[in-house]
């Protein structure tokens, strides 16, 4: 008889071992990088607005290209288009370890090669999300999806960890464990064979692009929950100015910048685990709204804090309050959404994850150039809030949904 918990039954799918394990390289990879550009980059240039610009090249090829990506997702086999989407950030990793290796590094060559993130983001995330359900049975997707949170945030606790420890020996360090970790990555995605879908031939229309967003906005649920997400991130995400806040307001160097990244995931990481042996049972919606108004408010008070614990652990806070919504959010759109259209409708959501992602750094530095760094973050908080209290008023279905294992498709 076993005794294995349920929490980690769903472990015992080798296929999905895998793939969690190839998520996680590509994920620390990410965020490792991601610290050594933010600092560099403001090394460089010591100006809030470039950093605006880090988050703005990887949006717009981003933008143009996810739901080309999702349509491939549909369309193709997709681990391949995970493994194309992979080769581009691999392109990234080698460009800036030779740029990093150069006399005097161009900032303008470091913004045009991060639009190959974009281009990268556009063809896994979309192509991943779809995969995931047919690696589980759905009785074990609730909790497939919290893994996968969960490795998702232990590689962006240990990502910017480590990118900033490297930074301190040099960039190239960071950029040449970054390079063996995608090289690891897409071996581990050629290892992930699902089952074969036989799926309707799709045509080739421009039109067929844009049918996953009309099934978005056919159903309020799912349309309410990733603009939330969307709108909630665009004006309280404050991890563009993370690299001024290291320098300048708490005076840190690499290391510190590394753990200020690091410190949401630790909360993320920890509500994941937690939601992956204790599923949301009822009152999903209620839930949701509430972890986005948490994260609002850790987002003023962060953006207040002149200590540097009291914002290492605000940001722990404001993560777990994040991983809620998100692991809600996700679970909402794969189940509601059947496979024929899973990855075009994926490619929408993380349209909108995108935008409220890099467009919301992008801002934060405009805004920060405006009205100064911490007015900058204030004022995002507050707009935070305000988005809970309109969409909770414009979205009611949203608002009372109660189980998310027993989704319809209305």
């Amino acid at each position: 008889m076993s005794t294995r918990s349920p929490a980690f039954s769903v472990l015992a799918h080798h296929k999905f071992r895998n793939f969690l394990l190839a998520r996680f390289f590509t994920t620390f990879t990410m965020m490792m990088m991601s610290v050594a550009v933010g600092w560099q980059v403001y090394d460089l240039t010591k100006s809030p607005f470039a950093l605006g610009i880090v988050g703005l090249a990887q949006f717009v090829p981003a933008f143009l290209l996810t739901l080309p990506g999702g349509l491939a997702a549909d369309r193709f086999d997709r681990r391949r288009v995970i493994i194309f989407g992979v080769s581009m950030e691999l392109i990234v990793a080698l460009t800036l370890l030779a740029i990093s290796l150069s006399a005097s590094p161009k900032i303008g060559l470091i913004f045009a090669v991060l639009t190959l993130i974009g281009v990268g983001r556009a063809f896994i995330a979309p192509a991943a999300q779809s995969f995931l359900p047919l690696l589980v049975p759905q009785e074990d997707f609730v909790r497939a999806v919290a893994w996968n949170s969960s490795v998702f945030q232990a590689a962006s606790i240990a990502g910017p960890a480590v990118g900033g420890l490297l930074y301190a020996l040099g960039p190239v360090y960071v950029y040449g464990c970054a390079t063996a970790c995608l090289l690891t990555a897409s071996v581990l995605f050629a290892s992930v064979k699902a089952p074969a879908i036989v799926r309707a031939k799709t045509s080739t229309r421009i039109a067929d692009l844009f049918t996953g967003v009309k099934y978005v906005f056919s159903r309020q649920a799912i349309l309410g929950a990733i603009s939330l997400d969307l709108f909630a991130v665009l004006f309280g995400g404050a991890t563009a100015l993370l690299p001024i806040y290291a320098s300048d307001i708490l005076h840190t160097g690499p290391w510190g910048l590394g753990l200020l990244r690091s410190a949401p995931a630790v909360g993320a990481a920890v509500i994941a685990l937690y939601l992956a042996h204790h599923p949301i049972r009822e009152k999903a919606g209620a839930k949701l709204f509430s972890g986005v108004a948490v994260f609002g408010l850790c987002t003023i008070v962060f953006g207040l804090s002149r200590s540097f614990a009291l914002s290492l652990g605000t940001l722990v806070v404001l993560g777990a309050a994040d991983m809620y919504s998100v692991v809600i959010r996700q679970t909402l759109v794969q189940i509601s959404t059947p496979d024929a259209m899973r990855g075009r409708v994926s490619a929408v959501n993380l349209l909108f994850i995108g935008a409220s992602n890099e467009l919301g750094e992008f801002e934060s530095g405009v805004t920060a150039a405006w009205f100064g760094t911490v007015s900058s973050v204030v004022i995002g908080g507050l707009g935070t809030l305000a988005v809970v209290a309109v969409w909770a008023w414009r979205f009611p279905v949203l608002r009372q949904m109660d189980r998310l294992d027993n989704l319809n498709k209305t």
